[in-house]
């Protein structure tokens, strides 16, 4: 369901995505409102699911999470059960960060993070590779991050 966005509330969500730790008080000062407004809006945004959530995002390296890689995957067949099965492992599994039904050759793509090749290998045959639902996984391990955001367009 689409939401009905104003400028000021655009304003709002783009102050936020780059820094969600903002006080009413400095979010009202960076968007020219005063903060009773802001609050308001801010807590119609979280009502209506616009703002999902506040997290602190962390630096990988920084805490041991060397390994990058994306994997896409096939699955044996698309009964329900096979994919209910293949879902299970995903939302299980902590180093898959997100996980995306595809169209083309592949039927899912991965985001996934290890602390080492081995620990990879490990998720990979210990887990995916023994799902039933799983007939092939091909992995491209990233070499160098050029672009990382969680800010959306809201131009």
């Amino acid at each position: 369901m689409n939401i009905s966005l104003d400028s000021i509330d655009r304003k709002i969500l783009g102050a936020l995505q780059e820094n969600g730790d903002l006080s009413s008080q400095a979010l009202a000062e960076k968007i020219g409102l005063s903060p009773s407004p802001v609050w308001r809006r801010v807590k119609k945004l979280l009502s209506k699911g616009v703002i999902k959530g506040t997290v602190a995002l962390l630096d990988p390296e920084k805490v041991g999470l060397q390994v990058m890689a994306i994997a896409n995957v096939s699955l044996e067949d698309h009964h329900p059960n096979s994919v209910k099965d293949f879902d299970r492992v995903v939302r299980e599994r902590p180093e898959i960060l997100e996980c995306y039904a595809t169209s083309g050759q592949h039927d899912y793509t991965l985001k996934v993070i290890c602390a080492s090749i081995q620990a990879y290998d490990q998720l990979l045959s210990e887990h995916l590779m023994r799902c039933k639902a799983v007939h092939q996984v091909n992995t491209s391990f990233v070499l160098r991050n050029t672009k990382s955001t969680t800010a959306l367009p809201l131009d």
